[in-house]
């Protein structure tokens, strides 16, 4: 979907320029990397014979700088629809990076990995395009799919840096878990005062496809 496209939903929008540009500015720190290295171990501690990873939403590429380190081997994917990140993530030269929305994701004409995953992209999509984003994050796994996002037992829009209707929290695992038939197999909780690895309070589900 190009820029400006009128079925471009008002998320797609606001991640796709300033605001976007902005965001991948902020989260330059190399710290970041490290915390995500620990999360990642003990994530894919529970997930055997992964030999494939595909993030949905990866910005500048702090998860995937991760994932290599933690396994130069892993063979990475990754799509996010801000221009500016995108570049970034792919100048890196460890995974291959697709400019694009996650929502016009069609798994049938793309490569499918052994996991799939979104660290705290599902909070900003749309309740009401969130059918399309489980549909991707699935169709992309062949075995399983994690989610590391903002929990709330019900969803609840969260006000966000001063705009409304850009970030929720809601039960995304147990909607994934619902509609597509997934186990849970592991699960945690990050806290953002950790002394060693923090994150910022986030809960991860590691689910597999039955």
């Amino acid at each position: 979907m190009a820029p400006g496209d009128k079925d471009e939903t008002e998320q797609e929008a606001f991640w796709r320029g300033a605001f976007g540009d902005q965001y991948t500015e902020r989260n330059a720190d190399e710290r970041l990397v490290r915390a995500n290295l620990a999360l990642f171990a003990r994530i894919l501690s529970r997930a055997p014979s992964v030999d494939s990873i595909v993030e949905l939403g990866c910005n500048r590429g702090a998860n995937l700088k991760a994932l290599n380190a933690l396994d130069p081997t892993f063979k990475l994917t990754a799509y996010e629809i801000n221009a500016t990140a995108a570049k970034i993530a792919g100048d890196l030269d460890i995974a291959e990076v697709h400019c694009g929305s996650l929502l016009e994701l069609d798994p049938a004409k793309v490569e499918t990995s052994d996991l799939a995953f979104t660290k705290g992209v599902l909070i900003h999509i749309a309740p009401a395009d969130l059918e399309r984003a489980y549909a991707a994050l699935t169709g992309l796994s062949r075995r399983y799919v994690m989610v590391c996002e903002y929990y709330n037992p019900s969803p609840v829009m969260v006000p966000y840096r001063g705009a409304s209707e850009r970030l929720y929290k809601r039960d995304f695992a147990g909607e994934l878990m619902e509609r597509f038939d997934l186990a849970l197999v592991d699960y945690g909780f990050v806290y953002h005062r950790d002394s060693h690895f923090p994150q910022d309070d986030l809960t991860w589900f590691l689910l597999e496809k039955r």
